[in-house]
């Protein structure tokens, strides 16, 4: 039900995402300062949000979060939709994510709930291929209408509001076990990060990092338009990536149970590297396709692997506040990269593009090979006894 939820959801998203960049900056008269600035500050409040609905997924039933959080998504789009300047989808666009920041971490504790950890990849990777499998259908829908409708965007802002209520309307079927329902534990979401393990910690301290160059997907959509792209080309090349993120993210999830979790998260950065090198070198429309699908390597290989990674660090009691920190502190990663790639981008992106690309081959390689770093293996290690914190790691 959680995967059905999210692929109506990501639907929606997805079908606007394409469009947004090319409706601020040719329909709206808004710079490309502006794209970074509105997808970073978006990100950034839903990460804020996920601080704190994090530690309430913890305390109390999850359902109700969740449901709200796709609430306020829809609400979102209704926004957008009917936004008249740049500032108005700015609105939306914080709408929106406040409500992914309320529903991610509630919603990531519950789809493993009663799995062992070193299963949790294949329940990652199946939830990321059904919810990317929404990221294939919604712009392919925004396509057909982009061509029916004229090459009007603006209408394509209010279909999108059909599968994002569908999708709130879906979360009435989801069952949460009673004894999930935690009501008479009370403590600060402070508190609650700082019980979390230090090895925990020392895992998202390194993600944090890398977040910091890994800005929002709306400039590489932006790029592929500046170099040639016609609004056509960019929705069928944002349906490609994602057709490739959700076929490899299954698979990717049940290596990441047979081998280290990191090894597969470093070669997804090995792949986010080649995607942003190449995409700012080249301005060949045959090999930015190219590049577009291994950048969709780089999302299958490290989205739900990275949440699986996290969730195998903590017991059963800390699964939504470990959650909600991770994606978190994550989000104000991407929140500064968003700001610092959108200042920085003149003529076609070239120098955001390949800054980040060297740092990301560098961030890979530490993980990949650093023998200092003792990442944790890949054994049933997140059970635990409810309210103990530590976790014992073979």
């Amino acid at each position: 039900m959680l995967a059905g939820v999210s692929f109506l959801q990501d639907a929606a998203s997805e079908l606007l995402y394409p469009l947004l960049p090319i409706y601020l900056t040719a329909v709206l008269g808004a710079p490309p300062a502006v794209v970074g600035a509105v997808e970073g500050v978006a990100e950034g409040a839903a990460s804020v949000t996920k601080l704190g609905a994090g530690a309430l997924g913890d305390r109390f039933s999850r359902r109700p979060l969740i449901a709200t959080g796709y609430g306020l998504a829809a609400l979102g789009k209704v926004i957008v939709a009917l936004a008249g300047a740049w500032p108005g989808v700015l609105a939306g666009r914080v709408v929106d994510r406040l409500g992914k920041g309320v529903r991610g971490a509630p919603r990531d504790a519950l789809l493993v709930d009663g799995v062992p950890a070193a299963e949790r990849g294949h329940v990652f990777g199946f939830h990321r291929a059904a919810d990317t499998l929404g990221a294939v259908v919604g712009p392919l829908i925004g396509l057909a209408g982009y061509e029916l409708l004229d090459h009007q965007i603006k209408p394509l802002l209010l279909i999108a509001v059909v599968p994002a209520v569908l999708s709130v309307l879906l979360v009435l079927a989801v069952r949460e076990r009673p004894q999930e329902v935690r009501r008479g534990r009370s403590q600060s979401i402070l508190k609650g990060a700082k019980e979390l393990p230090v090895r925990y910690w020392r895992v998202v301290g390194a993600l944090l990092v890398f977040s910091l160059i890994n800005f929002p997907d709306a400039l590489l959509l932006l790029r592929l338009n500046e170099i040639g792209f016609s609004v056509t080309d960019v929705i069928l090349s944002y349906v490609g990536y994602n057709a490739v993120y959700a076929a490899a993210s299954y698979p990717a999830g049940l290596l990441s149970d047979r081998f280290r979790k990191p090894t597969v998260f470093g070669i997804g950065l090995m792949f986010f590297s080649v995607g942003y090198l190449g995409l700012g070198l080249t301005s060949n429309h045959l090999a930015a396709w190219l590049f577009i699908g291994v950048y969709g390597l780089f999302t299958a290989c490290t989205d739900g692997v990275g949440k699986a990674w996290i969730s195998s660090l903590v017991g059963r009691e800390r699964q939504a506040t470990a959650q909600g920190v991770f994606q978190g502190l994550t989000g104000v990663g991407v929140l500064v990269a968003g700001v610092w790639a959108g200042l920085l981008w003149q003529g076609e992106g070239e120098l955001p593009l390949l800054l980040s690309g060297t740092v990301g081959l560098l961030i890979a390689v530490i993980v990949l090979v650093a023998p200092h770093v003792r990442w944790p293996r890949n054994r049933n290690s997140g059970a635990g006894r409810v309210g103990r914190q530590r976790t014992r790691y073979s």
